[in-house]
């Protein structure tokens, strides 16, 4: 790229946003930013955001970003054809001293055997000498579980970037030539996983026995958090219209989430529940309205900040509007409906996730119908034109009328929406979308298997035949095949990394894995027995195992659990001592 160009994308990137930004120098330690999607979607994603700021905030490194290149979805060839090469200044993967995927998503794993081809590096970490950049593996992804990837990845950042980057750079700066030397060094420091000192040992049936390591590596790799959300903004420092959120600006509220629900990985893995204070989000809104004239509040469950009223009036006279991405159906109030209203809101999305009070105390909602009847009424009387519901269906121990109380539990919603539709002379549009169950690593369901694609696919024809039948609504879905690819690949383990090359190249998952002796079935369908070692355990989340295991026995008795607050002590994050519940 000509110096011209890149002064061009400079200034203009500069515009767009606070962030410092350092001309290409050799000097600088060079780290290549990689959303494994397009433009549109990696744009959207503040956890990528926060680390090209954090990144790009020190004097000693230079920071730039990947995405995929936009493409027609009938045509992977002209994406293929595509050169990959930084946004900023046009540099090649392969000019960098460090690649580092942030992943958020399980089904971009095979996006990434595409970026690989593009840039001409080989794919297995074995097959990379000193010659090649380090590549390393970061996002929610991999502290999730990072085993599909361990064979491709030299590294792999276990928890939050804030209290990772500083120690990780500081190593890496000062790196010893040799790449076996160096990852040693950088297996020493906490969060850090490197898969190759670490060796699964699988039984004649498939299951992980045990995990041998190289001597002076961790036993498990300890997940790191950022314990003080007010030392590190987390927000949209870069705007572009170019993304699904571009007409306003992001700005995250809290991390975790203290409701416990059994099935939901960022539930589990992000804990504990931790809020930014008032005057610091008053702050990162008031960056955020020199750039747009909206905000977007960002959180597991944004409703249950402690200061929401407060939050959103301090929005509202600084002549802001609002705009949440989740509503916590038991804590919403009239007051905070008004807002939204005045906000301009059209449509507002609430999760019952169940139809039947008994599947709902199983996984540990926490929500009875009344509560989610009282809620769709203050919504409809408050204003909001448009509802979407959102539900899962293949929960461990489900039946038939369960899903069939989907559909009741619909038809209620929907004569409470269109009798205030026409109290107000122009009736909305009720959006029922419907999920199969995945079962996922670190949550009491991580034993449960998920159900199979026959019996999923009967419920949805099921459903989207009754719903159809309700008037001013439409049911969407995930497909079966698109939710079994994602279970797969969320409970595997390092062996399926070498199918993911053909599963991006098109090839059918279940022959594939069949062809390879792994079997879509073992990692899908199969429920784990309850002394089973799994492939994630190699990090430590701070969280038991016996008491995820109490809580999968409690959803099976349909007993609730209690949120937990500060002075909790039972899971084992904030303490040692697991009690039980």
């Amino acid at each position: 790229m000509s110096k011209k160009r890149y002064l061009i994308n400079k200034q203009k990137l500069q515009q767009e946003t606070g962030t410092i930004f350092h001309s290409w120098n050799e000097d600088r330690y060079r780290i290549a930013l990689i959303y494994p999607n397009t433009y549109h979607h990696g744009m959207s994603n503040l956890g990528f955001l926060t680390v090209y700021h954090l990144l790009n905030q020190r004097d000693d490194c230079l920071c730039e970003r990947f995405f995929l290149p936009d493409k027609d979805k009938s045509d992977r060839d002209k994406q293929s054809a595509s050169p990959l090469v930084s946004l900023e200044s046009g540099h090649l993967l392969t000019d960098f001293d460090l690649v580092a995927f942030s992943v958020s998503f399980e089904n971009d794993y095979l996006n990434i055997p595409l970026i690989f081809n593009l840039a001409g590096i080989p794919f297995f970490s074995a097959e990379r000498d000193d010659s090649w950049p380090l590549v390393l593996f970061g996002g929610v992804c991999a502290f999730i579980n990072p085993e599909p990837l361990a064979d491709i990845v030299d590294l792999v950042a276990i928890g939050e970037a804030e209290p990772i980057l500083p120690g990780l750079l500081d190593r890496l700066l000062r790196r010893p030539d040799d790449r076996d030397d160096c990852l040693k060094e950088l297996a020493s420091l906490p969060g850090i996983y490197v898969p190759k000192f670490y060796t699964p040992v699988y039984a004649e049936s498939g299951e992980l026995t045990r995990v041998a390591r190289d001597n002076g590596v961790p036993e498990q790799v300890t997940r790191q958090f950022l314990t003080d959300l007010d030392l590190s903004a987390s927000r949209s420092f870069i705007q572009t219209e170019a993304t699904e959120f571009g007409h306003m600006a992001l700005t995250e509220v809290s991390r975790g989430c203290s409701r416990g629900c059994r099935f939901c990985a960022a539930g589990f893995v992000y804990l504990p529940p931790r809020e930014r204070s008032l005057d610091n989000l008053l702050d990162q809104v008031d960056s955020g309205l020199c750039e747009r004239n909206r905000i977007g509040l960002v959180a597991a469950a944004v409703s249950d900040y402690a200061n929401i009223q407060e939050l959103q009036q301090g929005i509202l006279e600084r002549n802001g509007q609002i705009s949440m991405s989740s509503l916590r159906l038991d804590a919403l109030t009239t007051a905070e409906i008004e807002i939204l209203h005045q906000a301009g809101h059209k449509s507002v999305a609430i999760a019952p996730e169940a139809g039947s009070q008994r599947l709902r105390n199983s996984i540990n909602k926490g929500i009875s119908e009344e509560q989610i009847l009282a809620s769709v009424k203050m919504l409809a009387d408050g204003g909001i034109k448009n509802l979407k519901l959102y539900f899962i269906i293949g929960f461990p121990g489900e039946q038939q009328s369960d899903v069939e109380a989907i559909v009741a539990l619909t038809e209620t919603i929907s004569m409470i929406w269109r009798e205030a539709g026409r109290k107000r002379g122009q009736l909305g549009n009720l959006t029922v979308s419907i999920n199969p169950f995945i079962p996922k690593p670190f949550t009491p369901f991580q034993w449960a298997g998920m159900e199979g694609e026959k019996s999923l696919k009967k419920k949805l024809r099921f459903l989207q035949s009754a719903i159809s039948r309700i008037p001013n609504s439409r049911m969407n879905h995930e497909s079966v095949r698109t939710a079994t690819l994602q279970t797969f690949l969320s409970r595997g383990d390092r062996r399926i990394g070498e199918l993911l090359p053909q599963l991006s190249a098109g090839a059918n998952l279940k022959q594939t894995g069949k062809k390879s002796g792994l079997p879509v079935e073992f990692y899908v369908t199969r429920e784990r027995g309850d002394t089973e070692l799994f492939p994630w355990e190699i990090i430590d989340q701070g969280i038991k195992r016996i008491y995820l295991w109490q809580e999968y026995q409690r959803g099976q008795q349909e007993k609730l659990t209690s949120p937990c607050v500060p002075s909790c002590r039972r899971c084992g994050v904030c303490s040692d001592e697991v009690n039980s519940c």
